[in-house]
């Protein structure tokens, strides 16, 4: 047996800490049927970055709450094929959809590209959205306070992420069966979201997602900076711990452990075993959830960086899935 043979074997059962809330399925049934009926109104405005190989655009969709979402579009210049599969990319936190070169090596393939911004990061898109409570730091507690839990940041986000497919597939040069979505850390876990949310999706291949098990990660006492504003939250908000089940109640709706079920699509899960910023415990609350076709790629004595060679297994796993 391998030495992280071990390891892997404590996790694989693992579904995490808490249960969904009660009206768990009716809340994204009725996130879902808000966002089918927003008009997909997108609009494309040539960027300023030229290459000889990609066209590229601006694209801005609105988003739930009126948000305007801002993405950047690629797609070959010279097409092989009359309808193209794409891929959307999401990015980690706080930054945005990076540099245009970076889609370059898709574009070389014959995919389309689409990079969304989450709204209210680093990039472009508005989020125009008004949150209750504490907003000091980080996402993941924004609008948790609020009188629904409608108003939490990544449940709109979430809807932001299906959204984007359900624009690529709106186009008439896109291949709406051959629509994949990838994405590191926050994009992971958007990627996940996506998947679960979007019954478009041809496959999906989050790289070790955050926003996963939040309870375990907390009675883990795991101290991330990703996870840090849990505790902010009960230092400023609740330091008596006098709302903490209704705390978790309410990340329960964004937590990824309890999405994960409604995935259809194939998922190729890539896992560092040795992160300490989105631990592997917690990402296996979440995948052990799948149903859906799945495996999971492991790097042992890899943290939460740069993962040699996963690139080319995503782009052989969005060949392999392609029709």
């Amino acid at each position: 047996m391998k030495l992280f043979d071990c390891q892997i074997e404590k996790l694989k059962d693992y579904r995490g800490i808490g249960e969904a809330p009660k009206d768990y399925d009716e809340y994204w049934n009725k996130a879902k049927a808000e966002m089918e009926k927003m008009p997909i109104d997108f609009r494309l405005v040539p960027a300023s970055f030229f290459c000889n190989s990609a066209e590229t655009f601006d694209l801005y969709f609105t988003g739930t709450g009126g948000a305007e979402i801002h993405c950047q579009f690629l797609k070959p210049k010279n097409k092989a094929k009359e309808k193209l599969p794409a891929i959307v990319q999401f990015h980690g936190y706080w930054t945005n959809s990076g540099d245009w070169s970076g889609k370059l090596g898709y574009i070389a393939e014959g995919y389309a590209v689409l990079a969304m911004d989450v709204r209210g990061q680093g990039g472009t898109s508005i989020d125009n959205g008004s949150y209750k409570g504490n907003t000091q730091s980080g996402h993941i507690i924004r609008g948790l306070e609020d009188d629904s839990p409608d108003k939490m940041f990544y449940r709109n986000v979430f809807l932001d992420a299906a959204q984007a497919v359900k624009v690529l597939a709106a186009m008439e040069d896109i291949d709406e069966n051959n629509i994949f979505a990838t994405g590191a850390s926050q994009g992971g876990a958007l990627t996940v979201a996506c998947a679960a949310l979007s019954p478009i999706l041809k496959a999906a291949a989050p790289v070790y997602p955050y926003l996963c098990d939040f309870q375990g990660v907390y009675q883990n006492s795991f101290s991330g900076t990703t996870y840090e504003e849990m505790t902010w939250f009960f230092r400023q908000r609740d330091p008596n711990h006098l709302r903490e089940n209704f705390f978790f109640s309410r990340l329960g709706y964004i937590d990824l452990k309890n999405i994960t079920k409604y995935i259809k699509c194939p998922v190729m899960w890539t896992c560092a075993l040795s992160d300490n910023i989105c631990p592997p415990f917690a990402q296996m609350a979440a995948y052990n959830g799948i149903t859906s076709k799945k495996e999971v790629v492991w790097f042992p004595e890899y943290g939460h960086e740069y993962l040699p060679f996963s690139g080319d297994m995503i782009l052989n796993f969005f060949a392999e899935n392609q029709k």
